[in-house]
């Protein structure tokens, strides 16, 4: 007789089974088949030097997409989030005052984390699909004095694209880092963190890029180090302490990288697949690419009659576009209309914009004009087909 309380789960005694779906929503994107295979490599360890090469050349890769020379670049071993409570942990200490422009959920997020390893946090506040000019954020500046000012250049929850001149130069004129997030924005819209002034600037690898969740890219400027490396008190979490991440990606000049913890192989595989993709089209023609497939896809939605939740055109994030709710319909139909009859995600608002907006993802290999008339099919059909009020 066994001695197992628990008997094996019968769940696990069938194969897997994954559906494939047209992933239209604001990320996860469906990953390329090149960079899926890239992913089934075989696994090497994390501390041989073949892995260090393929992190060497990420790190390149990294470099050329944020337009940066800092040798302090690398990617976290987790998503967007990760990479967010890297930037916040390593750059402030408890006491000090942080600015957070909240314009959206990233926002909100960002004044959350810093709340809770003691920060002093002050917000200023955009309506969402607002955003703000630089003299309100001087103001902001002059009046908190932050160590530290977020902001969200991609506000996948708004549809915002927020303009990034001179906001460098605000900063660094009241002593304070410029914190970027470029989650949903970096690859697809043009941005260059060197000349912008941005002292750390972090992005995911699922977006744009196409490769599975799990790293995120990042980077800091010698400023932000300045700070990081003359801490009066260790960073909150020793996973994120980035005097021990410099050391594993090759960034504090030591002749020998310690072991810090089990790096994601396969995942970097994936990372560098993507970055590879990426530089064969040019960062420059991804941009563009971006910018005209929203530019048809928003046409497409203005001659059926729906409304773009952004007003002002120079402030619209080519890569998720926020759509009104159709009037009289609920949206979570509509979602699960689309999903259901056409194998394809595309999803509600999040955070603030929760049932003001649809959003639908164009990132990378999903930023296509075919893929913009299957959307516009499936939203279409759902239109025809899911219930309107008479109210």
């Amino acid at each position: 007789m066994s001695s197992l309380s628990v008997p094996p789960p019968k769940c696990l005694q069938k194969p897997l089974a994954v559906p494939h779906r047209y992933m239209f929503g604001p990320g996860p994107s469906n990953v390329p088949q090149r960079i899926l295979e890239a992913g089934s490599n075989p696994v090497i360890g994390h501390m041989h030097p073949e892995i260090f090469e393929i992190m060497n050349d990420i790190k390149s890769g990294i470099q050329y997409m944020f337009q940066t020379q800092n040798n302090m670049t690398l990617a976290v071993s987790g998503t967007g989030h990760t990479a967010m409570e890297c930037a916040i942990f390593n750059t402030v200490e408890p006491g000090e005052s942080v600015l957070s422009a909240v314009n959206g959920i990233w926002g909100e997020r960002a004044a959350d984390m810093a709340e809770r390893i003691g920060a002093r946090v002050n917000t200023i506040v955009a309506p969402p699909g607002g955003f703000f000019t630089n003299a309100e954020i001087e103001q902001a500046l002059s009046k908190y004095r932050p160590a530290v000012f977020f902001l969200a250049h991609g506000e996948s929850s708004t549809g915002v694209l927020h303009p990034l001149d001179g906001i460098g130069q605000l900063c660094h004129k009241y002593n304070c880092l410029f914190l970027v997030d470029s989650v949903a924005s970096m690859g697809g819209a043009p941005l260059y963190m060197d000349q912008h002034g941005i002292d750390i600037l972090y992005t995911g690898s699922q977006k744009v890029l196409n490769a599975p969740p799990g790293t995120a890219p990042i980077s800091f400027s010698e400023r932000a180090c300045q700070k990081i490396f003359n801490r009066r008190t260790k960073p909150v979490s020793f996973f994120l302490d980035l005097s021990w991440l410099a050391n594993y990606w090759g960034c504090d000049g030591k002749p020998a990288r310690v072991y810090h913890h089990t790096g994601p192989v396969t995942a970097f595989y994936s990372l560098r697949e993507s970055l590879a993709v990426l530089v064969e089209e040019g960062l420059e023609n991804s941009w563009e690419r971006h910018e005209k497939v929203a530019e048809y896809f928003h046409a497409g939605l203005e001659n059926m009659g729906l409304k773009l939740f952004v007003k002002e055109k120079k402030a619209r994030l080519p890569t998720v576009t926020t759509i009104v709710a159709p009037h009289g319909y609920d949206w979570k139909e509509i979602t699960t209309y689309i999903m259901k009859t056409h194998n394809l995600e595309i999803s509600g608002g999040l955070g603030p914009s929760v049932g003001m907006v649809l959003r639908v993802g164009l990132m990378g290999c999903n930023s296509s004009r075919a893929g913009v008339d299957m959307v516009l099919m499936a939203l279409k059909d759902a239109l025809k087909h899911c219930h309107k009020s008479k109210v």
